[in-house]
This record gives C-alpha cells, structure tokens and sequence, in this order.
C-alpha cells in the first residue's frame, strides 16, 4: 500500500509538471479513414431489415456476454444498472446501460460503445475502471460491438440514476489508471490460431472475449489484474466463493471428458459428472443456456484443448490417529441422519437428481469453501429450458452448528476414496458471517 501511495504522489508531480501521460490524441484511437468512395445508397427497407438483424443478433450476444447480470440491480429493471460489484479495490455501482439521455447511453453512438468496449474509455474520453471487464471485452470484433450497442439502444428507456462508486485511496486517483494500463492491459480484437479449427477459434472468441470467463477463473492481484495461469482458478471478487481452475485435474478441467458432456453442462447446468451451482450456476441460467448447439460445442471444443497445468494442492490430508478417528465417525453420523437419504451411503449419489460425493473434484478442492457455503445455504442447480425443476439441497444453516457442519464436511473429504484436508469451526464461522 506503500507503494502505490508513493506512486500516486508521484504522478501528481508528474501531471503537474506536464510530464505524464494524458488524454491527448486518445480521441482519434479507433477512428476510421474516410472511405475512398462513398457508399451506395440504401432503400428504407434494406436499412430496416439490417437494423432488425443487428438487434437480434446483438440480443444473443449480449446473453452469451451476461451483460444483464451485471448490468441489473436485484430486482431491478433489465439493464438499468444499479448491481453492486465489490472488489479488492472499493465497491463499484455498475451503471445503467438503457438508451435514457440523461442516466443511460442514449447520447451515446457506436464509436462511444466500441471505444469502452475496444480501449476502455468512456464517452467523455475519461478511463474505465478494470471492474467493467474491457481487459477481456478488447477481443470482441467491432461488428460484434456494434449488434450489442445496436440491441441495447432498442430496449425501453429507464430513466435510473446509479449511486457514486465508493472506491478505497488512493485508487480514486483516477491518473493511476494510465499506470495501471500500462503494467497490465493489452487491447486488440481476437486473432484467429491457423493451426486451429474454425470451431476451436469460435470457442477460443467467445471463452477468451464476450464470455470473459477469465474474470472469474483467475486469481487477482492487489490491484484488482489478473494474475497466474489464464484460467487458472482464482476468488470471485466480492464473493465468498471460489472459481475453480479450469486447466488443472484436480480442479474442473473438463480435458478428460466428451464434447458432448461439456456441452451438455455449459447449456443446462449438469452433466454425468458435474452439476453447476452457486455463482456459475447464475451465469448458465442467465446466458450459456441461451447458446445455440453450435457456440456450446464450440466453447466445449476449446475448453477441452486446454493444457493441463501444474497439479495443485488439496490441502494436507490428515493422518489416521485416533483423534482423527473419532472427528471421522462423529461426521459419519452426521452424515447418515442429514445427507445419506440424498447422497447415498456409498457417496454415490443418485444420477439426475443428486450429484455423486465420491470422487467428486468440487469436494476435495484445496479450499473447502464452495463445499461450506453450500451446506449452509443449499445447492441449486441452474433453472433452464432443459431441466426446469432442478432437484436442489436444502439450506442447513440453522440446522448444524459450525462444528457439526466441520466434522460432517471433514468426512465428506475424506470417505469413498476422498482425500482432503480436515475442516475446522473457524473456516465454517467466517463463511457464515461472509469473511473470504
């Protein structure tokens, strides 16, 4: 904190001294030359027809990207903004995305859109904040930003005003922006691999850009930058739960599975062996499932070819003493009275309704917290057009005691072949008052 404290002094010296980086020349970045010639005139309805097929196309996109997700307080108008995003950096108020004059975009015109989208900078020429994920948004291809922007301005106007960011100093000192940037943002729209396929770069677009599964996916620095592998699991920002990696097989690398189960998770939230829940569970409700067969299997595609990284660690599985032993049987009791009608007394769960225990990846993760959070506030799978009456689990956060939910969870890890570190009181506590 030091030293980001010593950095803004200094680029206050340096701004008033003219020396840093200003806004200059960043309105022509992304400005197109003049046409040579101009183009042919187009009929009312050749102009109409286009206009409609950039909106729809645009509506899809924006589900595939989750932009309402964001972009929607609870219980709010579609789009209006008003959704609280915390972050290691302050508590970000997403704005209202609606074609209102005065509190949406509606002065906005695609070069607006594609200049936040492409560099990150907003209609006023002011930088944007890394919480509006540009850093991912940079590979979307102009004419894919132009169908959002041509879809959102079709949407009915909400006139909604958003509440100020409440952003932690000295990173309200928006001139560390262009440092930031320098140390950790490259744009530039996707580029196709030609020793790929078609499909795999389809994937790779949608995974890489519009989908910025990374945002989640990664771990993140102080600053709020993506750190380590590229999808290499990370803590969801302002949330108490944890993004698995997607490249080791320990964690949720799908290398090892067929296309088709992928696909089959990606579009309706559960597959022979996974089932989504929590916040991801959200993102297949909200947009994956809203896929067409091909974007999915394409996604699928990608994601399969991923590399395998560097094995993590489940945490230190305890040793068989007789402490141990006894912690093991008192959650095996528990078990049997609360999880066992469910889960099978062999882990093995019941296929289609409850997702098997043993050998399941999302138990023995090195952080028991996904695992935690979802005995104390139940398991859902996502609602789809697929599976419209998901089976869930209950909540038994007034059920069991800190320590009951521990010792249960301990065995959990540790039963049918399982092996993960012991759970204590103080990590289920800290998860029910909401401490990462």
């Amino acid at each position: 904190m030091k030293l980001v404290v010593v950095i803004a002094v200094v680029l206050a010296g340096l701004i008033s001294l003219g020396l840093v980086l200003t806004p200059l020349g960043l309105s022509l970045v992304g400005l197109q030359p003049p046409d040579a010639e101009p183009p042919a005139a187009k009929t009312g309805n050749v102009v109409a027809l286009q206009a409609r097929q950039a909106q729809q196309m645009g509506a899809y996109l924006a589900q595939a990207g989750n932009c309402m997700g964001c972009h929607t307080a609870q219980n709010g108008q579609p789009y209006a903004g008003g959704h609280i995003l915390a972050t290691s950096i302050g508590t970000f108020i997403t704005p209202n995305i609606t074609p209102d004059h005065e509190t949406g975009i509606g002065l906005w015109n695609e070069q607006d859109f594609w200049r936040a989208m492409h560099h990150g900078q907003s209609r006023d020429g002011s930088l944007l904040y890394p919480a509006f994920p540009y850093t991912d948004y940079t590979k979307v291809t102009r004419e894919d930003s132009d169908a959002i922007f041509a879809y959102l301005r079709s949407l009915p106007a909400v006139k909604q005003r958003t509440a100020p960011h409440l952003i932690s100093f000295p990173f309200n000192f928006r001139p560390l922006l262009y440092l930031w940037r320098a140390l950790f943002f490259t744009e530039g729209v996707y580029q196709a691999d030609a020793s790929r396929s078609d499909e795999w770069n389809r994937g790779a677009y949608l995974v890489q850009g519009l989908g910025h599964c990374n945002a989640c996916h990664t771990s993140r620095n102080p600053l709020g930058a993506s750190q380590g592998d590229r999808l290499g699991g990370g803590q969801i920002m302002g949330s108490n739960w944890y993004a698995p990696s997607l490249t080791s097989l320990q964690e949720a690398s799908t290398a090892d599975w067929p296309i088709q189960d992928i696909t089959q998770l990606l579009r309706t939230g559960f597959a022979s062996r996974a089932v989504t829940t929590g916040p991801m569970a959200d993102v297949v409700s909200q947009s994956l499932q809203h896929l067409t067969g091909d974007d999915a299997r394409a996604m699928a595609t990608y994601l399969q070819s991923l590399p395998e990284s560097a094995p993590y660690s489940r945490g230190i599985a305890p040793e068989l003493s007789a402490e141990v032993d006894r912690q093991l049987r008192q959650g095996s009791e528990i078990y049997e009275t609360y999880c066992e009608d469910c889960h099978g007394s062999l882990g093995q769960g019941a296929p289609g309704a409850y997702p098997p225990l043993a050998g399941n990846r999302g138990v023995t993760l090195a952080s028991p917290i996904n695992a935690i959070r979802s005995i104390l506030h139940g398991g859902y799978a996502p609602v789809t057009a697929a599976n419209p009456r998901p089976y869930g689990m209950p909540p038994f956060a007034q059920v069991l005691r800190d320590e009951e939910v521990a010792l249960v969870l301990s065995y959990v890890r540790n039963a049918w072949g399982n092996r993960g570190s012991l759970v204590s009181a103080v990590q289920v506590d800290r998860s029910r008052k909401g401490v990462q």
